[in-house]
């Protein structure tokens, strides 16, 4: 037993960053082990070509405005998903008449996968930033909408029974009961649809751009430049991870009376 307790105890002293490095030498070595293969090298390019396309578009000035236009897309996009779904989820939540007219239509669009609509996009909002914004937009609304309404429903029944009690009116309640008890879900929402937004970033760029880590990985694609291909799709990585830890902040300050299992 005392074994058992020297051992969790051991591993719970290792920091969270040696837990990261490991993790990525662990990525590391696979990636080399992978690229190094007969079949694996036709896809992975070896991370010293990686890094060396990362120098020479850095050099260049090739990278950045790549960088920018998808990032201003992704924010724009998931920016506006998360205001519009703000309210109606909390509707939908909160007025039985409102989700009983509205659910019906989230939950049939939610099936839809973002890129059925490129063609429709195009069609109405061209091949402009507007189309690109509008679906990184439908697929972070779909996945903040559904995650904040459940977060309405599951509060807990005994607080508004407890307001009900002191006294509190229907606005007090939704104030200062609603939506504090579903912040945590919103903040999941946010990290979701942060990351649903990220996913259909290429997908957005196909509907024609000639700036974007999207396009960029495409037009490499066409050349069969896979370390460039590469490239992107590493970029993109560390920008949602960088977005999640960015979350994951917000969360601690806002939920900081939660608890939390280690």
């Amino acid at each position: 037993m005392d074994n058992v307790k020297d051992k969790k105890a051991f591993w719970t002293r290792i920091p969270n960053s040696a837990w990261m490095a490991l993790s990525l030498l662990l990525a590391m070595i696979l990636w080399i082990l992978i690229a190094s293969t007969e079949s694996g090298g036709v896809v992975f390019a070896e991370p010293w070509e990686v890094f060396s396309k990362l120098t020479a578009k850095i050099q260049d000035g090739t990278l950045w405005p790549h960088i920018y236009s998808s990032l201003f897309r992704v924010i724009v996009g998931f920016s506006l998903g998360f205001i519009v779904s703000i309210p109606i989820a909390f509707l939908m939540g909160w007025y039985a008449p409102f989700r009983n007219l509205v659910a019906p239509w989230v939950q049939f669009v939610r099936n839809i996968p973002p890129l059925a609509y490129i063609p429709l996009i195009i069609t109405g909002a061209g091949v402009g930033e507007e189309a690109k914004v509008i679906v990184i937009f439908i697929a972070s609304f779909l996945v903040l909408v559904v995650t904040i309404y459940q977060g309405v429903c599951n509060v807990d029944v005994t607080l508004i029974k407890a307001a009900r009690v002191l006294g509190a009116s229907d606005k007090d309640i939704f104030f200062k009961v609603i939506i504090p008890a579903s912040t945590p879900f919103i903040l999941v929402g946010a990290r979701l649809g942060l990351s649903a937004s990220l996913t259909t970033l290429v997908a957005a760029e196909l509907t024609g751009a000639s700036k974007g880590l999207g396009m960029m990985i495409q037009k490499a694609q066409g050349y069969y430049d896979m370390a460039t291909v590469l490239l992107g799709i590493l970029i993109i990585g560390v920008i949602g991870m960088l977005m999640e830890q960015l979350v994951k902040f917000l969360e601690r300050k806002l939920t900081g009376w939660q608890e939390t299992v280690q």
